[in-house]
């Protein structure tokens, strides 16, 4: 794949009150390099579903995997449940590990020898 390079403007953008704009550019970033630190354990994935919502995240998003980051109690993670995929945030309640929904109406999945924590959620995309 030829790597994707848009143009950087030197200025971030209030998302409150308006501010002139900067006209200076920075270097051109490419954005599969800045959302993937490392690639060759990184996967891009679609999101099918709306059981993540409640984090930001919908369905038909992009979103980056790192299979190589560990998980840890407060990540979205990518899990095979019996085998099939499922998007949710991985938390710790005294010492069980559970994935959880961020969306109403989806049960608690308890992280036992059923589960595989396949990687890390570390960024998202989303076209409007």
């Amino acid at each position: 794949m030829v790597p994707l390079e848009a143009r950087l403007l030197l200025c971030s953008t209030p998302a409150g009150f308006p501010s002139p704009a900067a006209d200076d550019l920075d270097e051109p970033i490419d954005l599969g390099q800045w959302l993937i630190e490392h690639p060759a354990a990184s996967y891009v994935m679609r999101v099918d579903g709306c059981s993540m919502t409640g984090a930001g995240i919908g369905d038909g998003d992009l979103i980056v995997v790192n299979r190589a980051k560990k998980a840890r109690a407060g990540h979205i993670v990518v899990a095979l449940v019996h085998g099939d995929r499922t998007l949710k945030r991985l938390k710790r309640a005294g010492d069980r590990l559970w994935l959880i929904a961020e969306a109403e109406g989806y049960e608690a999945i308890i992280v036992d020898e059923n589960v595989e924590i396949w990687g890390v959620v570390v960024g998202l995309a989303r076209r409007y």
